[in-house]
């Protein structure tokens, strides 16, 4: 069993990490255990969440959390760790269980060798405590105290290290001390304890010049930044290195063979490096391993890394930087050659011309270097045979190019990078792929940081991430940015960020950054890739700058595209190969912002107005058609009248399945597709795509609960159909906004909105419409706590229903009546319209209806005080609600069991079926959640509330309609 604070805040047993996730749970189990064996007081969990202002629910929130630690421990047998007493909490951990602990008394023990003068024992307990972090302290954790506390852990990690390194200096290990402090330095460089150890650790290992120009450059940064000269410590070391009071420390050469000065060929290391924490944990794996028995060979076959990923995204920074940090385990040295692979003028260099100069730095004399490629790779081979050397192939344009450079055996190690897959080399070589991604949000954020100074891009936290999303998290383009403001170091960021946005609305995104040099401008590095595509791949990749985004898949580009979807697979592959897509997902491909601007600009100037309005025209057909067939298969008996579609286009794939599970995966799997493909046929002239799909989106949105977006894309589809001017569009619209100004509580909004619906319906002579409206009308008042006319307006529903003989409509006005009723108190007229509503529904086939009629009916029955009945009604529901994904009503029927459960006396039973409504509403982000947290928190004769679920439920049916 773990408790860990230094790093992720976490709780392991036998390596299992507990689900305690939260970023509120993890801030209370923190601040537990940063004073674990004490009792900690609610009040002071509170403060220690909110400070100052804590919401009225501080209490209740905090009892909640403690409650969800302890189910988290529960199953590990920990729940009583977490004892309620005196008003508080005491978390009981042992000390040899919490990292912290164990790093303190690693650090207490460092400290008593050292004045026992064993420096030895003091290195061993220090190298333990701190490899105890796994990052920085108390990560995941979200509260008013944690930022305070994580900065005080975080000294201590960095304390401890300049305990080590002292320790280390005076056992003259100044290569450790060095390993050690010089990335530290990087991210603290006005710390002058680290620097002023490693000005000494730089003296000792012979580099008295690299130790004078750190002092020079903190010394400058100290006065610039800080107004401040350099305190006693660093000026010390200073002066002890101009006396040459650091001697280095004696060099014994490893015996063999080999040059006698062996190649150190790398490119300077990138200052300041950022994240990429995973990606380097990767190539770490890639060692041989270490602490074998004395003599044993540690040698192991050469291994390939191919490190690939899209133009810009840091392959070389990479590669260079785990180059230098793994260097010392390469004792006869380091090759480097950039291949020039994807370079502006198109000459890659040749295999032999790489062997040439790898076979010089071999110190093979020229005559003796064969004019043949094969001897050339053959004495390569041989030389390298019994070495152990790190080999970087930068910017590999094939397989072809790089085979002839790779060792044959021995303890070399070659790590290659490429905007191609080179699967070639992982199929035949064996090599290992590495794929970098863009850079996470924090990783961009650090980057900047870095580059700008903590402080300053600490001053402006809104314009840093504005500058990140921006540049799309690409590090070339952060990169460019972060020169940009480092140049004018009085520019504010905010302004910085301000000229980003403007210049990506007039110019464009790629024009921001350009700086000038086509090395590093962005557009001119995207273009050696795109100019390296067949023609097909070439017109695929423009065309993709048409789509949406986020991510797309293959019917889509089928469809954008006009082929067949077994002709655009191998252009995917060639796309995907070439770093130029991503496959996150097998059958789903990304590009990010930037590529996406880079293939729309191609687009505007290689492809003709029509050409691109023909290509739009299929993939918003393509959505809108398979939206539709999908929208019908999750709810077949939605009140809302079919929508008439003209026929696809030629060219359109249109996915067609036959069943519920793939028309609600297809939904989660496209829903930001289709919420920016709506907005996007709104923007292009597309206004009758945008409504209809708009339509088509509303059973899905709103039994998932994403009112917000739901409200956001029938705003678009109720202007799209003005100006169309049309009246059909336009009801469906003000329909579904009604729909979302319920469910949000804005109650006035809603009656305008199905004001205006029922003009229109007249208008058009649709008596059925007028039917639904009023059906809608009747759910708003009965959330108002009308239910009279609440019932007046369902009754002229299902008058209309009938006269038209329209029994989907009958059942589900049926379904609200019945629930009316049972408010009003007349329980038995309720059953009678529950059972009639059931009836109906299982006669339609209908499926969402059924569940909805169990639900009411388990409600009836609980205010008849039938309990036993109730919980069986309502589990009939509850199933079919989970098998139709409907999530909203899932936690309506939730808190419904667990009031029923109150009622018959079985608190425990009623707290479990609270709590998981609440944990649905909590992923809903919905309002109920407060009205939960007060029931698991209350007396244990809570009421139970007057749920809307027999209206609002009902609401949730095809397109919004109460049903």
């Amino acid at each position: 069993m773990r408790w860990r604070v230094l790093g992720p805040v976490e709780v392991t047993v036998d390596g299992r990490v507990l689900p305690i996730s939260r970023p509120q749970q993890r801030a209370v189990l923190a601040l537990l255990l940063l004073n674990a064996g004490r009792v900690v007081s609610a009040g002071h969990l509170a403060e220690a969440l909110w400070g100052d202002d804590p919401p009225s629910s501080a209490r209740t929130q905090v009892q909640v959390c403690v409650s969800q630690i302890r189910s988290a421990l529960r199953p590990a047998g920990l729940a009583e760790v977490l004892a309620s007493t005196g008003g508080g909490y005491r978390l009981a951990v042992a000390d040899d269980d919490l990292d912290l602990a164990r790093f303190t008394h690693a650090a207490s023990r460092a400290r008593a060798a050292v004045r026992a003068g064993d420096p030895e024992t003091a290195a061993r307990e220090l190298t333990t405590g701190l490899a105890l972090w796994r990052g920085p302290a108390l990560t995941g954790a979200a509260g008013a105290f944690v930022r305070a506390a994580a900065d005080s852990l975080d000294e201590q990690r960095l304390t401890g290290y300049e305990q080590l390194a002292s320790v280390e200096l005076t056992l003259g290990r100044y290569d450790n001390v060095l390993r050690t402090l010089q990335p530290l330095v990087a991210a603290h460089p006005l710390r002058e304890a680290l620097v002023a150890r490693c000005l000494l650790a730089l003296a000792g290992t012979g580099q008295q010049a690299a130790a004078l120009r750190l002092y020079a450059d903190t010394r400058d940064r100290l006065v610039e930044e800080l107004g401040v000269e350099p305190a006693a410590e660093l000026t010390e070391a200073h002066l002890r290195i101009l006396r040459q009071e650091v001697t280095p420390a004696a060099v014994v050469p490893e015996p063999g063979p080999g040059p006698a000065t062996a190649p150190a060929q790398l490119p300077a290391d990138l200052a300041g490096f950022t994240g990429r924490a995973a990606a380097l944990r990767e190539l770490d794996r890639l060692l041989p391993e270490t602490g074998t028995t004395p003599g044993a060979d540690t040698r192991r076959a050469v291994v390939v890394s191919a490190i690939g990923g899209t133009a810009g995204v840091g392959k070389t920074t990479l590669a260079v930087h785990w180059a230098h940090r793994v260097a010392h385990r390469f004792p006869d040295g380091q090759l480097y050659v950039n291949l020039r692979g994807f370079d502006l003028d198109g000459r890659a260099v040749a295999p032999d011309e790489a062997l040439r100069g790898f076979l010089a730095a071999l110190h093979v004399p020229p005559q003796r270097i064969p004019n043949d490629l094969d001897q050339q790779a053959a004495l390569y081979r041989t030389l390298l045979a019994d070495r152990r050397m790190l080999i970087v192939l930068d910017n590999a344009r094939d397989c072809d190019q790089v085979r002839p450079l790779l060792p044959g055996a021995g303890g070399c190690l070659v790590v290659v990078t490429s905007r191609d897959r080179l699967t070639g080399l992982v199929v035949t070589e064996g090599a290992h792929p590495v794929t970098l991604d863009l850079l996470s949000p924090t990783e961009s954020r650090e980057l900047l940081g870095r580059r700008l100074g903590r402080d300053r891009a600490a001053a402006e936290p809104l314009a840093v991430d504005e500058i990140v999303h921006r540049c799309a998290r690409l590090p070339l383009a952060l990169a460019i940015v972060a020169a940009r403001a480092a140049a004018n170091r009085a520019f504010p960021l905010d302004a910085l960020a301000a000229e980003l946005a403007e210049l990506a609305e007039t110019a464009g995104p790629l024009d921001a950054l350009d700086a000038g040099d086509p090395s590093t401008d962005v557009r001119a590095v995207f273009s050696w890739s795109y100019r390296m595509l067949d023609a097909g791949s070439a017109r695929l990749f423009r065309l993709l700058g048409l789509h949406p985004g986020p991510d797309v898949a293959v019917p889509a580009v089928a469809s954008l595209t006009g082929l067949p979807p077994a002709r655009v697979r191998p252009l995917l592959a060639t796309l995907t190969r070439a770093h130029l897509l991503v496959e996150p997902v097998p059958g789903r491909y990304a590009l990010h912002d930037l590529l996406r601007a880079y293939a729309a600009e191609l687009c505007r100037t290689d492809d003709s107005d029509a050409e691109r309005e023909a290509a739009r025209h299929r993939l918003f057909d393509h959505y809108l058609h398979t939206t539709h067939a999908a929208d019908d298969l999750l709810d077949p008996y939605r009140l809302a009248q079919p929508v008439d579609l003209e026929p696809a286009r030629p060219g359109v794939t249109v996915d067609a399945r036959t069943d519920h599970a793939w028309a609600t995966r297809w939904f989660g799997t496209e829903h930001q597709v289709l919420l920016g493909t709506v907005a996007q046929a709104a923007a292009t002239g597309f206004d009758g795509h945008a409504w209809r799909l708009a339509a088509a989106l509303t059973t899905y949105l709103d039994r998932r609960g994403h009112w917000p977006e739901l409200a956001a894309v029938q705003h678009t589809a109720l202007l799209a159909a003005q100006r169309q001017n049309d009246p059909a569009g336009q009801a469906r619209a003000h329909r579904g906004l009604a729909i979302c100004c319920t469910w949000l509580g804005r109650y006035d909004e809603a009656h305008r909105h199905y004001r205006r619906d029922l003009e229109l319906y007249r208008d058009l002579g649709d008596d059925t419409g007028q039917a639904h409206t009023h059906l809608g009308i009747s759910w708003v008042l009965a959330r108002e706590g009308r239910r009279r006319d609440a019932v007046t307006h369902a009754d002229r529903a299902l008058a209309l229903y009938r006269t038209s003989g329209y029994r989907v409509g009958q059942a589900k006005a049926l379904n609200n009546l019945a629930f009316f009723h049972a408010r009003l108190g007349d329980h038995r007229l309720a059953l009678a319209c529950c059972r009639q509503a059931l009836a109906l529904h299982e006669e339609n086939g209908d499926r969402h209806g059924v569940a909805l009629a169990w639900d009411n009916l388990g409600y009836v029955r609980h205010q008849l005080g039938q309990h036993q009945r109730a919980l069986a009604c309502y589990r009939r529901a509850l199933l079919l609600h989970r098998e139709l994904g409907d999530r909203y009503d899932e936690a309506e029927v939730l808190e419904n069991m667990g009031d029923t459960h109150q009622a018959a006396g079985d608190r425990g039973a009623a707290r479990h079926a609270w709590r998981d409504a609440l944990a649905i509403f909590d992923d809903l982000d919905h309002p109920d959640t407060d009205r939960l947290r007060a029931k698991l928190a209350g007396p244990a004769t809570y009421q139970p509330h007057a749920p809307a679920h027999g209206v609002a439920l009902l609401a949730a049916s095809g397109a919004g309609d109460p049903s």
